[in-house]
């Protein structure tokens, strides 16, 4: 059994080998084979938009070998349908990389998501290694980065918050999305009715309306978050990006993470978040005064006194 080229799949033919989590649109399934795949089987599969979900999968299968490697590296993405009796029941993906995963005290093995950025470390969870101050900012900007692409290919992400966002530091800093059916085409309906998580509202969006813009709200919280370690700064409220290693970007980032909630279309876009967190400090220009000019001896130029001139001789012409 293959998922790479996009065709359904029967459900009947998975080996489902363990449950590993349950949310409040489906299950999550070890899949028993070689490629170690998991599937999501939805809690609720006469809701859900096959022909949405089959967008997805096609968008994948028509990247480019590099791009699609990509996504495959930094998103949790819909490998391929997997269908029950004719019916759409799920879809195949695979594993969140071994980087971005822990194991507890008791032996179990968690996600690293968003929300061990956001507050300070505890004893609990002391395995999880907590970021540099630069490291903390290559993650930030790995997810101004992630969020610019998807972006530029007409996608809108939808549900952004400290769950479906998992992140490493080894190799180097580098982020992954989760929820992947979540997002949808521009112009096209979600697989599902667009979920969204308290605390990670977009306020001026109509509830289960998402676009462009609201991901903008929510990269501004997720960004500014991460920068002060704190769950609950928003745009508008008073931001300390302590976390920044440099002071230039700190203060660049605090000021657009409080233009992220302005209205439609006056958010700044991914562009402008990467232009804010460079980092480079301004230098203040004087102006220069003019230099003294030498002094002149009028006398050499004509004037007052008449001076005698000479002829200049010309060829001689016929």
């Amino acid at each position: 059994m293959t998922a790479h080229d996009g065709a359904d799949i029967e459900q009947s033919r998975l080996k489902l080998l363990k449950e590993l989590a349950t949310g409040g649109q489906g299950r999550v399934h070890v899949v028993g084979g070689p490629e170690g795949l998991l599937f999501k089987q939805y809690l609720e599969p006469h809701k859900v938009d096959g022909a949405a979900l089959s967008a997805l999968v096609a968008l994948r299968q028509g990247l480019g070998e590099t791009d699609r490697q990509r996504l495959d590296r930094e998103a949790a993405w819909p490998l391929c349908r997997v269908t029950d009796a004719g019916r759409v029941s799920g879809f195949l993906m695979r594993r969140a990389p071994a980087t971005m995963t822990w194991r507890s005290s008791k032996g179990d093995e968690k996600l690293i998501e968003l929300s061990y950025l956001l507050r300070p470390p505890k004893a609990a969870w002391q395995a999880v290694r907590q970021p540099t101050p630069s490291e903390r900012f290559a993650l930030v900007m790995a997810l101004v980065d992630l969020f610019q692409w998807l972006h530029a290919m007409g996608l809108v992400v939808g549900d952004l918050s400290q769950a479906n966002v998992l992140w490493s530091l080894a190799p180097h800093p580098a982020v992954h999305l989760l929820d992947c059916d979540g997002v949808r085409i521009t112009g096209r309906p979600p697989v599902l009715a667009q979920a969204d998580t308290p605390d990670w509202l977009d306020p001026k969006s109509p509830p289960g309306m998402v676009s462009v813009d609201s991901d903008r709200y929510k990269a501004a919280l997720m960004i500014g978050r991460v920068l002060a370690q704190d769950p609950y700064v928003t745009p508008g409220s008073p931001v300390a990006l302590g976390r920044c290693p440099r002071r230039a970007a700190g203060h660049s980032g605090a000021a657009a993470v409080g233009s992220g909630g302005r209205e439609y279309g006056a958010r700044p876009d991914l562009g402008q978040w990467r232009t804010a967190l460079a980092g480079r400090d301004t230098i203040k220009l004087l102006a220069t005064r003019p230099a003294p000019r030498p002094s002149v001896n009028r006398s050499l130029f004509d004037g007052g006194t008449h001076r005698e001139r000479g002829t200049i001789r010309l060829r001689d012409t016929p």
